[in-house]
């Protein structure tokens, strides 16, 4: 019996098991009999893809409440050759973890991601006033620890789907501040090209600014504004080369095939020394990415055509 194309692709994620990351690849419907393995950073997930160990890797990009993730952009930003070729929306619910027969009154130490605890901030000073805080490198690692030899935490705050990997048992549920907070999780690879247009489509890149001007930021926007492409996201990071110096991960609304994408791509192209496409792909919220003002795929084909005919002399 021949083997599914899901089963001979392997996957590389943030791991260990039972994060927030392998719940977005669990949506990965590609993903579902492929071979997965966890790393322990951005790096070596982007590295496993680069080094063909992998064939796809999923990372977290942004959070709804913390902002973009700095050491995916810039892992991004600084690796040739990679492309985003789906996202991926997790709702982020945050339990409080134990080993079997501790009492929320035994926990004095509770361990977790610094990102974690900081969203499950108001219910810890609620809850477990007088508790210290052990930082770990994220939140299952965190309730793994429980289960080592001469664990000094009592407790952990992790993914609810943790319990499902270890057993822990539930002190608490759903802690974190904010009810609607969710992460995003994109799935890269080699470049290749991108996934098909479908009408609910998002394109990014990464600008860095010519040079040091007023108006320098005004004209990088111009080129998707006078397209009427909508960005969903603009975030600053530091080139690193020197102070002041800063490039753009941009998130906008429409695919390469749309006429007033590729428009503004060439704009971009023009304006900036560096310009880093990472791909267009399917949008996780499925909404319609339309482009504003006279700028549909066809009213460009019209608009080149009275061209052609006006070079004519008709």
């Amino acid at each position: 019996m021949a083997k599914s194309k899901s089963s001979s692709l392997t996957y590389a994620f943030l791991g260990p098991v039972g994060t927030f990351t392998e719940l977005a690849l669990d949506q990965v419907k590609e993903a579902k009999n492929a071979k997965r393995f966890p790393v322990s950073s951005v790096t070596e997930a982007i590295d496993a893809v680069t080094s063909r160990k992998a064939n796809r890797a999923i990372v977290p990009v942004e959070n709804s409440i913390e902002g973009g993730v700095s050491a995916t952009l810039d892992a991004l930003a600084n690796t040739s050759n990679i492309r985003i070729f789906g996202e991926y929306l997790v709702p982020v619910t945050f339990n409080l973890v134990a080993k079997p027969g501790t009492k929320i009154s035994d926990v004095k130490i509770v361990s977790t991601h610094p990102t974690a605890y900081a969203q499950c901030r108001g219910w810890l000073t609620e809850n477990l006033a007088k508790h210290s805080h052990i930082p770990a490198t994220s939140t299952a690692a965190a309730a793994v620890a429980l289960l080592e030899a001469g664990s000094v935490a009592q407790a952990a705050i992790a993914a609810k789907s943790i319990t499902a990997h270890y057993k822990l048992t539930v002190l608490a549920k759903n802690i974190g501040d904010n009810k609607n907070a969710q992460t995003r999780f994109i799935e890269i690879g080699l470049a290749d090209a991108p996934a098909p247009r479908t009408g609910r489509d998002k394109t990014s890149v990464i600008v860095e600014l010519p040079d040091d001007r007023p108006g320098g930021l005004l004209e990088m926007l111009e080129q998707f504004a006078a397209r009427g492409v909508n960005l969903s996201r603009i975030e600053s990071r530091p080139v690193g080369d020197q102070l002041g110096r800063y490039r753009f991960n941009i998130d906008a609304q429409g695919h390469i095939e749309d006429q007033a994408m590729a428009e503004a791509l060439m704009g971009l192209h023009r304006f900036s020394p560096k310009v880093v496409f990472l791909g267009s792909y399917p949008r996780a919220d499925r909404g319609k990415s339309q482009h504003r003002g006279n700028n549909s795929n066809k009213e460009f084909v019209d608009a080149e055509s009275w061209l052609k005919q006006l070079r004519k002399g008709r």
